[in-house]
């Protein structure tokens, strides 16, 4: 079985050397360290997440890789300003298997919007059923549609979808102001 493999999802980004990007709800790094090796030292990547652990633990594969353009950020996306970021700042943000999780989901829509320069763009990946154990309870699963008014209300266009892995959709939308 074959679930998101972040090294392959990574690819339909078209992240560059020199980009910012912020992973938003990084978790266990896999998007934040696969970034930070695209970007490279021109480039930066804020990993952010609300669990001090796993920040700890993306900053050991952060060290094992010796990559040195990661910023950690520990705190919660759903208060206003949650990601600490400046406005306008960021080419890429990164949003994968938060959502369902997020008791204020347009908040981590609003805060990616605020966060991005125009033009930038927003990753969204997220389960697209409950699997068992391993994914989120029927009730929590955010289907493709919901995910789509939620950050097209915010103001942004969506760009295109993308398949990343069973049980899963890609979404990515562009910021136009």
């Amino acid at each position: 079985m074959a679930f998101v493999r972040p090294e392959e999802v990574i690819k339909n980004f078209n992240l560059e050397p020199g980009m910012i990007v912020a992973d938003f709800g990084c978790g266990s790094g896999h998007y934040t360290l696969a970034a930070a090796k695209i970007v490279a030292d021109l480039g930066k990547v804020f990993a952010i997440d609300v669990q001090k652990e796993l920040l700890e633990s993306v900053k050991s594969g952060a060290r094992l890789h010796n990559l040195n353009n990661i910023e950690f950020v520990w705190t919660d996306l759903e208060n206003s300003e949650g990601s600490r970021l400046a406005p306008d700042s960021v080419d890429f943000v990164i949003i994968s298997n938060i959502l369902f999780q997020a008791g204020n989901r347009l908040a981590v829509a609003k805060e990616a919007f605020r966060v991005l320069k125009n033009k930038g763009r927003v990753a969204v990946i997220e389960w697209s059923e409950s699997f068992g154990n391993l994914g989120p309870r029927p009730d929590d699963v955010v289907k493709k549609d919901e995910a789509k008014k939620i950050f097209m209300e915010q103001g942004f266009v969506l760009d295109k979808e993308f398949e990343p892995g069973e049980h899963h959709y890609g979404l990515i939308f562009v910021k136009h102001v």
